[in-house]
């Protein structure tokens, strides 16, 4: 190994050692206490490894005549200098500043110098003492001069070092401010761009706003030509329409001239009607008698053709106070004549058919007299004569114009307690600011109505749902309807608004369902016949609704009282009258047909699984009374003939198998002295 890296291994080793980590500075004699270094730790000076090198070369090279005999004892010194960098002498001495040192202070630093390298030696044996002495001496002799020279390359390292530093802190400096200026400039052409741009976006937004006001001017200008043309578009269909209203006044005032000539012609044709009536009328004299029959009555024809007379009368002062008479009062007056006149032709027929049978009675009596006096005791079991005395008996007493006396009670009755119950329920009937109460009402009105709705022909097995549906409302349970849950207990009045809806659903039901399906009158009878028994209120107030829009199923036929107005008494016989128009006859029988029919249903039938134990609330009892006051009252056109058939048609059968003798008795009567009537 090469000497030169055998003394930077050994300084390495000094330095890491105890002895090499002790301090050293440079001005110690001047500190004061010269002990006090004795008291820290030893440190090298960074710069030791660099003195030793160049005082140890310079020393080798001065011995080397004086040791030539001895050149064995040479090379471990060779071999053990340190591989320095070296300083030229030239550089020391022209900068140095150690010459003119104080021999005292350099004499000191000697024998520190000489310990220091001692340590940095390996030890060897005995040889290596003697060459450290030897070294001693050298250092002795060549340190004075060389500690000046080192101190100064020393210092000027220092300040090479120092300027160094500075001319980097210098040139770190320029750096930094031609970055300064390098970031300026850009920020400022960055900050001219921004400008640049801001204004070049004002410039647009202001072409833009420019463009917006010219465009919206422009538009306002064709709007303003457009308003201008519309506004004499307008000019002119106002002025068209200026015309046309001048020539539909004058249109009027020729249909109203006309209407005026054709009203009073109408009027005149009432009169005349009202005057033929009146002779006709005289034709029919209540006291008439023929002398070949005492015993007919034609007070009946008497009443009916002064109805008709009244009938004209109240409609002739009603068009008159109105104005003029329509169409429809003149059609009304001559059905009125042409009634009257089948009222004469009918009474001619009575009288021709009582002559004729006035005939044949007394061939038969002749007859019979001859056959008495074969055989008297065939007479006694012969009843036609019981039957013709009967007939002769009613047809002296004659039919009733008005309805029985306990009839009449019990019409008012059901009547009176129609009108308790919608009293009983005004709260809920006046409730229009109360939102709560409203929409119980119409709950309420829609689960007692809806399933009545839903009763039709083909109902079959949702009967029993219905009826359940209807019977668990009525009695007081929630049901649903709608998606709602609904029960009369919501309200105190709740159960009597139902009550009344019922009934009143069940009657509309016959006059428009009935009306149009005739065998819908079963099911619905059925359902409304078991809710009658088991309510029996429902049943009374089905009644009242029945008679006030069907007085008929009374039966009752009602009078013209004084006074009364010719559309209220027109409304009392069972018609609609809309806008002062009455409804057709046509129309009219078929909803009283519907009514009949299902009344006629209702008093047949009972609920199917209900307690049949007792008797039925409404049976078939009334329907024979029914149809016996029908009987005893004078037929009116249509009307009776109508509600007979129906009547008979749904329930005869079961009047039949209930009085049989006596119900062929009725229909015999019917066909001999009610059809001809």
């Amino acid at each position: 190994m090469e000497p030169r890296e055998l003394r930077w291994e050994t300084l390495a080793a000094l330095r890491t050692s105890s002895k090499g980590r002790l301090s050293y500075r440079r001005h110690w004699l001047g500190d004061g206490d010269i002990l006090e270094g004795c008291m820290s730790p030893l440190v090298l000076s960074p710069y030791c490894g660099w003195v030793l090198d160049r005082t140890i070369g310079q020393s080798a090279q001065e011995v080397a005549p004086s040791r030539s005999s001895t050149p064995k004892e040479s090379v471990p010194l060779t071999n053990q200098s340190f591989s320095l960098e070296k300083i030229t002498p030239a550089s020391c001495q022209g900068s140095s500043p150690l010459s003119s040192a104080e021999p005292s202070e350099t004499k000191l630093l000697i024998p520190y110098l000489v310990t220091v390298f001692a340590y940095m030696l390996p030890v060897q044996g005995n040889g290596d003492l003697s060459l450290l002495e030897r070294d001693q001496e050298v250092f002795l002799a060549v340190l004075p001069s060389k500690v000046t020279e080192v101190e100064g390359c020393i210092r000027m390292y220092e300040e090479m070092h120092r300027l160094k530093g500075k001319e980097g802190l210098r040139q770190r400096q320029e750096q930094q401010e031609q970055m300064v200026r390098a970031l300026y400039d850009l920020a400022s052409e960055q900050l001219k761009r921004f400008d640049e741009l801001k204004e070049l976006k004002q410039h647009q937004e202001f072409q833009d706003l420019q463009e917006v006001m010219e465009k919206s001017s422009k538009e306002a200008q064709g709007q303003q030509e457009k308003l201008k043309e519309e506004h004499r578009h307008r000019a002119k269909i106002l002025n068209l329409k200026l015309r046309e209203a001048e020539q539909q006044r004058q249109r009027q005032e020729e249909l109203e001239r006309l209407r005026k000539e054709e009203g009073q012609e109408r009027l005149r044709r009432l009169y005349s009607i009202q005057e033929e009536l009146l002779q006709l009328n005289q034709q029919i004299d209540p006291n008439y008698r023929h002398k070949d029959l005492p015993r007919i009555d034609l007070s009946a024809y008497s009443n009916r053709g002064n109805q008709i007379c009244g009938l004209v009368s109240g409609l002739i002062r009603t068009t008159s106070e109105r104005g003029f008479p329509t169409q429809a009062d003149v059609a009304n007056t001559e059905r009125a004549l042409q009634e009257m006149r089948g009222l004469i032709s009918s009474m001619q027929q009575e009288i021709t058919a009582a002559v004729e049978e006035k005939r044949r009675r007394d061939e038969e009596e002749e007859r019979q007299k001859q056959k008495e006096l074969l055989k008297k005791e065939q007479m006694k079991a012969q009843t036609p004569a019981p039957v013709q005395q009967s007939g002769g008996k009613q047809q002296k007493e004659g039919l009733q114009v008005k309805a029985e006396e306990s009839t009449m009670q019990w019409y008012q009755q059901l009547q009176n307690a129609a009108e308790q119950c919608v009293a009983s329920f005004s709260e809920i009937s006046n409730c229009k600011d109360n939102n709560e109460v409203k929409k119980i009402k119409t709950d309420l009105q829609k689960a007692a109505t809806i399933p009545v709705s839903q009763i039709s022909r083909i109902a079959g097995s949702k009967l029993r749902e219905i009826f359940d549906k209807i019977n668990n409302l009525l009695s007081g349970k929630s049901v649903q309807s709608g998606g709602r849950t609904v029960s009369v207990t919501q309200h105190p009045q709740g159960l009597d608004f139902v009550y009344y809806k019922l009934a009143e659903k069940f009657v509309n039901q016959g006059e428009e369902e009935v009306a149009s399906h005739r065998d819908a009158a079963f099911p619905i009878a059925v359902v409304a016949s078991g809710i009658w028994e088991i309510h029996p209120r429902v049943g009374d107030l089905i009644l009242a609704h029945l008679h006030k829009k069907c007085p008929y199923s009374v039966p009752f036929y009602p009078a013209l009282k004084e006074g009364t107005s010719l559309e209220e008494y027109q409304r009392m016989l069972g018609y609609q009258v809309k806008d002062s128009k009455m409804e057709e006859q046509d129309h009219f029988l078929k909803r009283m047909s519907g009514m009949i029919r299902l009344y006629a249903a209702i008093i047949q039938l009972r609920w199917p699984y209900g307690n049949k134990q007792g008797a039925h609330p409404h049976g078939l009892k009334y329907g024979w009374h029914w149809l016996a006051q029908m009987l005893n009252m004078e037929p009116l056109a249509d009307v009776t003939a109508t509600l007979l058939f129906d009547f008979l048609e749904v329930c005869g059968n079961a009047l039949m198998k209930q009085y049989q003798v006596q119900f062929w008795k009725m229909m015999l009567l019917i066909r001999e002295d009610y059809f001809p009537r």
